[in-house]
């Protein structure tokens, strides 16, 4: 029984620590190729650490007209979280 306890409590939190980069696909593209809502730039062409800052300041408000759509995505994620989404080049 504790290694059932132990192997669900790990499970959830790889699926829960993590950013689930599904839901940026739907406006992005399967391989983030796409100008989503046509406004935003090409993220498979940016480089990580770019994005990371970027979805950092969508978080706190700080970044881009596409805040509220954006915000959010973003917001219940931890900065570290949202610096290891492992989206660009």
């Amino acid at each position: 029984m504790n290694k059932f306890i132990l192997v669900t409590l790990t499970c959830s939190v790889t699926l829960f620590g993590a950013v689930n980069v599904r839901i940026c696909k739907e406006c992005h593209g399967q391989n983030f190729e796409k100008h989503a809502l046509h406004a935003s730039r090409i993220i498979s062409e940016l480089p990580k650490e770019e994005i990371s800052a970027i979805l950092i300041g969508f978080k706190y408000g700080t970044y881009g007209p596409e805040q509220s759509i954006m915000r959010g995505r973003v917001f219940n994620y931890s900065d570290e979280e949202l610096r290891t989404t492992g989206i660009g080049k």
